[in-house]
């Protein structure tokens, strides 16, 4: 029997994963890996902006997202020029703020600016009353 393969070549690479730290530590990993997947080296700054906005986005998910029992789905989308990553989370009432500095000595709060100083374009959507999806489009050649 065959081990069941967490990356593809396919276009689109969608898992759900628990709305923890560690869930959201994995995300990052597994953009990594699937980047590689398409041909996308590790280290470069193509796979170093996909991750880090991957990290954020899930981040995001675990911390603000969080409801007890569900996880949250990262996608991959390999578009022309370009990675969409997208994160769902049980929380659509919670919508994501513009980005803004966070006084400096807060522990928190720049994600949402290294999203999108990494991205091309970002945003959210909310798809129905149990879900919202945050996205970002990331250059990658």
């Amino acid at each position: 029997m065959e081990p069941t393969r967490t990356v593809s070549t396919d276009p689109q690479f969608t898992l759900r994963l628990s709305a923890t730290p560690r869930g959201a530590h994995l995300a990052r990993h597994l953009a990594a890996q699937q980047l590689a997947a398409w041909g996308v080296p590790y280290g470069s700054d193509a796979s170093d902006a996909v991750c880090l906005v991957t990290a954020e986005l899930a981040a995001n998910a675990v911390t603000h997202g969080l409801v007890p029992g569900r996880d949250f789905r990262l996608s991959l989308l390999r578009l022309p020029g370009r990675v969409r990553v997208e994160v769902t989370d049980a929380r659509p009432e919670r919508l994501p703020r513009e980005p803004r500095l966070a006084p400096s000595a807060a522990p928190g709060g720049r994600g949402l600016l290294l999203v999108a100083a990494c991205a091309d374009r970002w945003g959210h959507e909310v798809r129905d009353v149990c879900a919202k999806t945050v996205w970002a489009e990331v250059p990658c050649p």
